[in-house]
């Protein structure tokens, strides 16, 4: 080997130049790609919740013990997306007493809506999907899909007026 070749220059080869500036470079590209992917994954985590507040759904009075069926606008933000004027909500109303019991329409088996004495079946909640049958407090009966019992909204009253809030999920069933 030749005294040249042993000897370096101080400073920095080409080689090692070229590998840190494809190396910043692309890193520099792939922070670019990956920065948006990571704020549209975390931001809705982010941001403050938006709680169900209660809604007015009529005079307590209307209600009697065959359920009602009630539509109304709740507003709800979903992630970066808010309706305008509220999302469409529905409810099966009954009032057996002093007690009060509001069922979500939505199906357990596989989220169909369900309606009162549908398809023949009298004093049940029927799901046309599937023949999916819940009694009149929203028990799953057994033998049919629903795996579980009918959600419940939960509900106040203020001034003789039914306020409705957000679902609870009721556990058990047939």
């Amino acid at each position: 080997m030749s005294e040249k070749e042993n000897q370096r220059k101080p400073g920095m080869s080409r080689r090692r130049f070229l590998t840190y500036t494809i190396a910043s470079t692309g890193g520099f590209l792939a922070s670019g790609v990956l920065f948006p992917m990571i704020r549209f994954a975390v931001d809705p985590l982010l941001q403050k919740g938006t709680d169900t507040k209660f809604v007015d759904v009529g005079p307590v009075d209307e209600f009697g013990e065959s359920p009602k069926k009630v539509e109304f606008r709740i507003h709800r933000k979903d992630g970066w997306y808010q309706k305008e004027g509220g999302e469409k909500a529905t409810a099966w109303v009954l009032k057996e007493g002093s007690k009060i019991l509001a069922l979500s329409p939505i199906c357990k088996h596989l989220g169909c809506t369900v309606k009162w004495e549908g398809g023949g079946f009298q004093d049940q909640f029927y799901c046309p999907c599937h023949g999916g049958l819940y009694t009149k407090d929203g028990v799953n009966v057994p033998g049919t899909p629903p795996n579980a019992p009918l959600d419940t909204y939960a509900y106040k009253v203020e001034g003789g007026r039914l306020l409705l809030g957000p679902l609870e999920t009721r556990g058990g069933g047939a």
